[in-house]
């Protein structure tokens, strides 16, 4: 299913990743795309892309973006509520490094924290991060400023590795364009 979803994506790519970068590259100084290094698929390391949201900075590694993140660029924060920005990460899911649906990846930070404070994190990278996920469309993105908040997201992607089915697939899929299209 991975690949029946990112090929096309990615032969279409110029349709959508031209433009984009067009907007990013104008919207402020630096690259189109944000490269960072993220936890995959049993702790093996990737380099996972996006369109650049933010002003190029030192704390893109260690510094998880709030809302009002004052380094979010006004088209960053248009990708961001849209998605838009995580087009790229087609090209991972081609690679092999991340699959459509499976939990989000997690930056190298993220997981040496949390892998210490949370029992059952580590159980989420026995599968192929994703694109999209069951903590995702059930309400659990983006900033984790509560510990709670990261506890019920690993919570939902724990159940999406236990539970696994294509159709608990295509349901995610189905989900996370209602969702998309709700935050637009």
């Amino acid at each position: 299913m991975d690949l029946l979803v990112a090929i096309p994506a990615v032969l279409l790519s110029p349709l959508w990743f031209i433009p984009l970068a067009v907007i990013v590259k104008m919207s402020s100084p630096g690259p189109v795309l944000f490269r960072q290094i993220r936890t995959g698929y049993m702790g093996k390391e990737f380099e996972c892309l996006k369109f650049r949201t933010m002003l190029v900075n030192d704390d893109a590694d260690s510094m998880q973006a709030s809302k009002s993140d004052m380094r979010i660029t006004k088209i960053g924060k248009f990708l961001r509520k849209t998605s838009l920005d995580e087009l790229p990460q087609f090209f991972n899911v081609l690679k092999g490094d991340m699959a459509i649906v499976g939990p989000r990846p997690h930056m190298i930070k993220h997981t040496a924290d949390y892998s210490t404070l949370l029992d059952n994190y580590m159980l989420r990278q026995l599968v192929k991060p994703g694109l999209t996920g069951w903590a995702q469309v059930n309400g659990f993105r983006g900033e984790t400023k509560k510990l709670w908040r990261m506890e019920k997201r690993v919570e939902y992607d724990i159940y999406y590795v236990e539970s696994w089915n294509v159709w608990l697939d295509f349901k995610i899929i189905f989900l996370t364009f209602g969702a998309l299209h709700q935050k637009s």
